[in-house]
């Protein structure tokens, strides 16, 4: 078997631990505000700078995996997330809190999704779609299990022991999947998607010909294309919104009138959305092309955001939920695949940590918006349709991108 689906099980691992113990936070904001009696827009708060501290560092996680393999920088984020995540069950005042979790926290998960990516980006170019479906479906997966999970363990322990176990649990899993992580196929003498690099040269030798490879850009040769911003504002816009859903579905449902276990499986009915998103859009888009999936996976986020101000019972909320899920999951593989194919392998960790720094960080706006939004209003009507706005503008954004071409 080909070393790379190795690299994508403990990619999946990786993913599927560090953002289903993510995930838990809507979940868990209602047993927090009940017992501290801090309200949804400081919660949502901690959350947006936690979101806009680990995506701005993306940028340095990135550089690091360039410099030195994608191992130590995940191991380290498994620690660090250990280590956050204990804290956080301990906080007993809102700085506690944000140094927790926007602090600590936001540190560890910087070194999960662009690490991930980037190696997956480098040992696959044919079946790269497929690969980073796979890789990143482990996101979702842990969007499925997790809040369910936490649910259960919250009414049973509560919050901070659900925190702490997840925490340590969660950490020690992290750091086992990155000894399996390699930084590249030549490290194995392999080329990307399994073929042998020895057997590969000894062939071309006869005909004096050279390897084709992927042609690859630096960050400075990237940035100086229009594409490269393009793409950078199309992810800025979507997820601006994007963690609108994982942190406030369940308070909406709850706020509804829908109990909470049943709350939570809304919330869960977005990590079955992804499950299914991830992998299918990466296939689908290997053999069709990127752009079209792209697409539509905007149209269909902006389509979700539009529909939830109608939607009061909790199958409806699950179904647009699901949807949203599948759909914002190819679009986190889609990412990740453009950049790869528009830029190639060399310098693929620092490209991906600084569109991922720039439009991830984004994501910081979208929980504190809403939380700010159902402070004021008493609904969350006004954040929906605004998310449903940044996606339409992010789908039309898609109709100008082009592959780069160097100059002549």
């Amino acid at each position: 078997m080909f070393y790379g689906w190795v690299i994508v099980a403990s990619t999946f691992v990786v993913m599927m631990t560090a953002y289903g113990v993510q995930y838990t936070f809507g979940v868990m904001m209602p047993a927090i505000q009940a017992e501290t009696g801090w309200n949804r827009e400081v919660l949502a708060g901690a959350f947006a700078i936690y979101a806009f501290s680990y995506g701005m560092l993306g940028m340095l996680t990135g550089r690091l995996t360039d410099r030195f393999g994608p191992r130590p920088v995940i191991a380290t984020g498994g620690l660090l997330l250990l280590v956050g995540y204990l804290m956080l069950s301990r906080a007993t005042s809102v700085l506690q809190l944000y140094v927790a979790l926007s602090g600590i926290c936001a540190c560890g998960m910087s070194a999960a999704f662009v690490p991930c990516s980037a190696t997956v980006i480098r040992w696959f170019v044919r079946y790269r779609g497929r690969a980073l479906g796979i890789t990143m479906m482990g996101a979702s997966a842990g969007n499925v299990v997790t809040p369910i999970l936490a649910a259960y363990m919250i009414n049973a322990f509560g919050w901070r022991a659900t925190y702490a176990w997840m925490g340590v649990i969660g950490g020690i899993v992290i750091i086992a999947a990155a000894l399996f992580v390699r930084r590249e196929p030549s490290d194995l003498g392999l080329e990307p998607d399994g073929r042998d690099l020895k057997l590969a040269r000894d062939s071309l030798s006869a005909t004096s010909e050279s390897p084709k490879l992927e042609d690859s850009w630096t960050l400075a040769e990237a940035q100086r294309t229009g594409a490269f911003w393009l793409l950078t504002a199309m992810f800025f816009l979507t997820w601006l919104v994007v963690f609108l859903p994982m942190v406030h579905l369940t308070p909406y449902a709850i706020d509804l009138g829908i109990d909470p276990i049943r709350a939570s499986i809304v919330l869960a009915g977005v990590g079955v959305g992804g499950v299914l998103g991830r992998p299918l859009v990466g296939m689908v888009s290997d053999k069709v092309s990127r752009l079209p999936a792209l697409a539509f996976v905007f149209l269909c986020q902006a389509a979700v955001f539009a529909a939830l101000p109608f939607c009061e019972h909790w199958l409806a909320l699950t179904l647009l939920g699901a949807i949203f899920g599948f759909a914002y999951g190819g679009g986190t593989t889609l990412f990740a695949a453009v950049v790869g194919d528009f830029y190639g392998p060399a310098a693929v960790g620092s490209i991906v940590g600084f569109v991922f720094a720039i439009a991830g960080s984004s994501s910081a706006f979208g929980p504190w918006f809403a939380g700010y939004i159902v402070e004021r209003t008493g609904s969350y009507d006004v954040a929906f349709w605004f998310s449903a706005l940044a996606n339409g503008l992010a789908f039309l954004l898609v109709g100008f991108l082009r592959r780069p071409e160097r100059p002549i």
